[in-house]
């Protein structure tokens, strides 16, 4: 997505309230919405990357998470697969899997509802260029060995700390 493309803006309850170009919306702090998707390859390990120098939001951090912003009238489900599908180059992946839906707000005017999903991908990965540096399929234990050792985008940071909360509720799911 360019610094022109539309996006709804919405409020405090993930209500549309406006639309935006999203390099305005960035530099007003709107609210706006966001997709995460933890992906994981056949063998249960997490893509992990390091963005670009040349990204607007959180420049050259590490993810555990691709995704990004949601376009003007998409909804989050077509956000996850296509953001997956453009930043893995690849197609055909499944659906991915909506976990739970959370509000990142750094109380410096970064405040995005964030909707996380996970998706298994089989297939061979050439993740874009412009969006990533680096990157490599990492295993749960190295993932949480990096935590303290790489710096992460906060706001995916916060949705993997959530995502680690809900595995261990009862009511959540286990998943390796």
């Amino acid at each position: 997505m360019s610094a022109e493309e539309i996006i709804d803006i919405v409020d405090e309850n993930d209500r549309v309230v406006g639309r935006s170009p999203r390099g305005e919306a960035y530099a007003r702090g709107l609210r706006h919405r966001c997709a995460f998707i933890l992906v994981r390859d056949a063998g249960g390990r997490i893509f992990v990357h390091r963005r670009t120098p040349a990204k607007q939001v959180f420049p050259s951090l590490y993810d555990m998470f691709v995704g990004g912003v949601v376009g003007a009238g998409e909804g989050y489900d077509e956000a996850a697969l296509r953001e997956a599908e453009e930043e893995l180059g690849v197609s055909g992946l499944p659906r991915p899997e909506y976990v739970f839906t959370f509000l990142y707000d750094d109380g410096a005017g970064r405040s995005w509802w964030s909707a996380v999903y996970e998706v298994r991908c089989d297939r061979p990965v050439r993740p874009q260029a412009e969006e990533v540096a680096w990157w490599d399929f990492l295993s749960e234990a190295e993932l949480e060995r990096r935590l303290g050792e790489w710096e992460w985008t906060p706001d995916g940071l916060a949705a993997y700390e959530r995502l680690r909360a809900y595995r261990s509720e009862p009511s959540g799911r286990a998943e390796g």
